[in-house]
């Protein structure tokens, strides 16, 4: 038997605040700006969640850095570009200034890019496949350059094969 969701009660202490930081923190990782978001839509003043961010960033517990380069190693695993990745850092409120070395971070597109490809072609080569495929990988954040090479070294193996 399920108990029935309770309201959420207003953070209306710096302390519970603080609390309510650390019990998001027990379940995934935030960015500082993400977090502070989070606590004010909890019921947090502005002051009050921006004191829990702080405190949680001296303690440690947040690193936005960190943070940045762990969502781009995490979505560039799922196979996405670095449109996307960029996408998703700018979604979590992570400072531009960390999307760089984030991005840097992630693994190289060219061969994610070939390998999603070649699972989007499933041994076909005719010209709506190749089309269908390139779409799917632009909407999957690769750049035209990424999905063009990957396009010409399939095409280019099918013919030696």
């Amino acid at each position: 038997m399920t108990r029935p969701k309770e309201a959420a009660k207003p953070l209306g202490t710096p302390e519970a605040a603080r609390k309510k930081a650390l019990s998001l923190l027990e379940r995934r990782d935030y960015g500082s700006a993400e977090l502070a978001a989070k606590l004010v839509e909890k019921g947090a003043s502005p002051s009050d969640a921006e004191a829990a961010v702080a405190r949680m960033v001296e303690y440690g517990f947040v690193n936005d850095e960190n943070y940045a380069a762990m969502v781009a190693r995490h979505y560039a695993a799922k196979g996405y570009g670095q449109a996307r990745i960029r996408e998703e850092l700018r979604r979590r409120r992570l400072d531009r200034e960390l999307w760089d070395a984030a991005l840097d971070a992630a693994p190289e597109n060219s061969e994610a890019a070939y390998r999603l490809f070649a699972a989007k072609m499933r041994g076909g080569c005719d010209k709506d496949a190749v089309r269908k495929a390139s779409a799917a990988l632009v909407r999957r954040g690769f750049s035209w350059e990424d999905v063009r090479a990957a396009a010409e070294r399939y095409l280019s193996e099918m013919e030696n094969t």
